[in-house]
């Protein structure tokens, strides 16, 4: 069985102030009204687990160049996925691509098929829940590229986070 938890707040559950980079905070998963629901709490506002936790763990916050691809949360990505392909922009089609392997990865879009316009080849893809179906025309990237394109995705994605 799958889980679906949220990434790391920006702000504590409890006071609503900022978590702070490089601070110690504490993160619990409580069954809420049936939900799984997770909920970040700064040490200086922990006073333990609060009812009805199933589980609990701190870690550092991560400053934003911490923040890697494998961390993006697939939840938050796909509205930005869906914002570039609106958009359009021929200076943007490589990163959209790198996205939307991103969100094959993680299961938020699936892989409907291709077709080919004269030597152009585009990934037919659909939403997972549903929701709508998307064109993406194949970069052929090499590996090289790809990775620089993630390290951008990560960069942009945490400067975001901090802001």
């Amino acid at each position: 069985m799958d889980y679906q938890v949220r990434s790391l707040s920006k702000a504590c559950s409890v006071t609503g102030e900022p978590l702070t980079p490089g601070t110690l905070c504490y993160s619990v998963l409580i069954d809420h009204q049936g939900a799984l629901e997770r909920r970040d709490i700064s040490a200086a506002a922990w006073t333990g687990p609060p009812e009805g936790t199933i589980g609990v763990w701190q870690r550092i916050v991560p400053t934003p160049k911490e923040i890697k691809a494998s961390q993006l949360d697939p939840r938050e990505m796909f509205p930005y996925f869906e914002q570039l392909v609106e958009e359009a922009q021929p200076a943007r089609e490589k990163l959209l691509y790198v996205l939307a392997l991103f969100l094959l990865q993680k299961r938020k879009l699936q892989l409907e098929g291709s077709r080919r316009d004269g030597e152009i080849e585009y990934l037919q893809l659909s939403a997972a829940d549903g929701g709508g179906t998307y064109e993406v025309r194949d970069q052929q990237l090499t590996g090289a590229e790809v990775s620089a394109l993630q390290q951008e995705l990560s960069k942009s994605m945490a400067s975001e986070w901090a802001a």
